[in-house]
């Protein structure tokens, strides 16, 4: 079977019920809008998104985790775990121990669950007798634990938008003991728009429409239904514009029969194949290292605490051996550079910060809270659902706890 016909199948996973607790649970739809930055509603004139962020809860910004790229961050929002400590530190990074690489592009990489470290959401849920699904999201097409969400698509964007909303709809209107209560939905705009043309091209501001667009229709099409459902609108990460004039060069004398080199634009890392070789390249690049060059040099172990990118946290092993981090807005590129990108340390430029919105039932109305970290998303859904954390997490429930209408 083709990809294209393959991906536009729904996978079952048949025998899987909701306990009856499960049953009387709400329910909580996880929207992803790609590289929707913290204020593209007002700066574009989102009005329904405003109108939702208004109705209930609203942070001035959601902080992405380092480095604040696609897969990384969503899947560190459906774990509670930072990118070092769920394994998935980059969209492509190199696997020591497994001698190759995970690229976010490599579908057999991506639908293999043994890459995927923390527990997420869909998985915690069916744990407990609680059906899940999926209409895309980093990881949701793998076993993890060998456990996928009951229902899910693979990744296909010719799934037209108004056919995954009435799949949602599909979904919400099973019988009770066979209905998701857990759901994630996944668009890839602004991201292309942003990365292509800029953030502040017209472009842009059609794609943040038309999300606007997307999301009212599926609030509509949900309330339909008359279930209790909780909405929870984020981002992975926000958008920037660069410079495209001076593209940063990989640095001479970076011998690549002995570093793989694995780049973001915003992240360069070295992984070296020895000791001596790190050690010797570490003190060439720091030798002819100068303001101008507009980029610093890290080694692992010496990368800044507030990152969570270091040695100390690099629980799989696949985090460079040698960082190069440029400062904003240059970017690592071999060519003219797009106008738009992300990447950088959320904690230097604030263009890196991510919407975060959520209404429904189990939340505060008219409510504004503070910028926070998007690890504690995951404890704000498991305490909605009423599912019980099994394992370690970065994020708490404390965070979120006021957004809630009732404690606990």
């Amino acid at each position: 079977m083709a990809h294209g016909q393959r991906d536009s199948l729904q996978h079952i996973t048949e025998g899987r019920k909701n306990s009856a607790a499960a049953q009387q649970q709400p329910y909580v739809i996880l929207i992803s809008a790609d590289g929707f930055r913290y204020d593209y509603a007002e700066k574009y004139n989102a009005q329904h998104l405003i109108a939702l962020g208004e109705k209930g809860v609203r942070a001035s910004s959601m902080i992405p985790s380092y480095p604040s790229v696609t897969f990384s961050n969503h899947y560190t929002l459906v774990t509670g775990l930072y990118p070092s400590h769920h394994g998935l530190v980059s969209n492509y990074y190199y696997d020591r121990a497994r001698n190759t690489s995970y690229a976010m592009h490599d579908k057999v990489k991506v639908r293999d669950g043994s890459w995927y470290g923390g527990t997420p959401l869909w998985v915690l849920a069916e744990q407990q007798q609680t059906l899940s699904a999926s209409m895309f999201w980093v990881g949701s097409e793998a076993a993890i634990q060998d456990t996928r969400p009951t229902y899910y698509y693979d990744y296909n964007e010719g799934i037209p938008v108004n056919r995954r909303i009435g799949i949602v709809k599909e979904w919400l209107s099973l019988p009770e003991d066979r209905r998701p209560h857990f759901i994630t939905f996944y668009v890839s705009e602004p991201d292309h728009a942003g990365h292509h043309y800029g953030p502040d091209a017209e472009e842009t501001r059609h794609a943040v429409l038309s999300v606007d667009s997307i999301v009212y229709n599926l609030t509509q099409a949900v309330a339909s239904t008359g279930l209790p459902v909780n909405f929870i609108f984020v981002a992975d990460h926000g958008m920037t514009a660069v410079n495209r004039e001076q593209p940063l060069k990989l640095p001479e004398g970076i011998d690549t029969s002995k570093f793989m080199v694995s780049s973001s634009g915003t992240t360069l890392m070295l992984y070296g194949k020895s000791k001596t070789d790190i050690r010797r390249l570490y003190k060439a690049l720091k030798k002819a290292d100068k303001p101008e060059n507009h980029y610093k040099i890290y080694r692992k172990q010496d990368m800044p605490a507030h990152l969570h990118y270091g040695e100390k946290d690099d629980r799989f092993d696949r985090i460079g051996d040698i960082l190069l981090l440029p400062e904003w807005p240059y970017v690592f590129a071999n060519k003219k550079p797009n106008p738009g990108y992300h990447g950088f340390d959320p904690t230097v430029v604030k263009d890196m910060h991510a919407i975060f919105m959520a209404w429904g039932p189990a939340f505060k109305q008219h409510l504004k809270i503070p910028s926070f970290e998007n690890v504690n998303v995951y404890p704000l859904v498991a305490q909605i659902l009423d599912l019980k954390i099994t394992s370690p997490i970065d994020g708490s429930i404390k965070t979120l706890q006021n957004v809630l209408n009732t404690a606990p």
